[in-house]
């Protein structure tokens, strides 16, 4: 791929890849916050500023593979909740809950654009509405990636999290503790192509079922 190709993607594709990872780890922060946690907010967490919440070894793997990549998770502190596996869950359901609700945002965006139909020839439509089309239509594609990926069960992954909820207690600790393997387990998800099929399955859908 050619240098000016890259950057042409990475201008369509930053803006909705910071929205999604920002308001996927704010969720998680500002659902443990309401259920009586304040830890990510001490750290000041709670922010729509992505370079709080970026972390540079995961946005520089995502620049070179662009398909992997990792935030900064909110620290979380579970003694604070009430009920410890229905506030893991809660907070766990948040991230990929929000990357839906923004991929949904995008995708309402989309439509008014498609509805207003501008000139294609127009000056505007060259240097405004065909930008909005091109990152509304990334907005869609990154957070239903970010939202569904994050919902596969291998640790630490959100879904993890949401799948020992309904897991018999004596088997909730032992799996999470795999928590320190799922690295591992993510690296050879992405090498040995499998990914690659989970990524084209996801976007499939997205393209034939809702960007038509």
């Amino acid at each position: 791929m050619h240098f000016g190709q890259i950057i042409q993607e990475l201008s369509i594709f930053l803006l909705p890849l910071l929205l999604g990872i920002t308001l996927h780890e704010v969720a998680h922060g500002y659902v443990a916050y309401l259920l009586g946690d304040p830890t990510a907010k001490k750290a000041g967490r709670l922010t729509l500023n992505p370079l709080k919440h970026l972390d540079p070894l995961g946005l520089m793997v995502l620049l070179i593979t662009r398909k992997i990549g990792w935030a900064k998770p909110v620290p979380i502190n579970p003694a604070y909740f009430k009920n410890l596996k229905k506030g893991l869950l809660l907070v766990s359901i948040a991230g990929p809950g929000a990357n839906f609700i923004l991929a949904i945002c995008f995708w309402l965006l989309l439509k008014l654009v498609t509805w207003l139909n501008p000139n294609p020839y127009s000056w505007l439509t060259i240097y405004f509405f065909k930008p909005l089309y091109l990152i509304s239509s990334a907005g869609v594609i990154v957070n239903i990636i970010l939202g569904v990926f994050n919902l596969i069960p291998i640790p630490p992954l959100d879904g993890s999290k949401i799948l020992a909820y309904f897991l018999p207690e004596k088997w909730t600790y032992t799996y999470l503790s795999w928590e320190k393997y799922g690295f591992i387990v993510l690296i050879l998800f992405l090498f040995t192509g499998l990914f690659n099929k989970f990524l084209n399955i996801v976007l499939n859908f997205i393209y034939f079922y809702i960007l038509g």
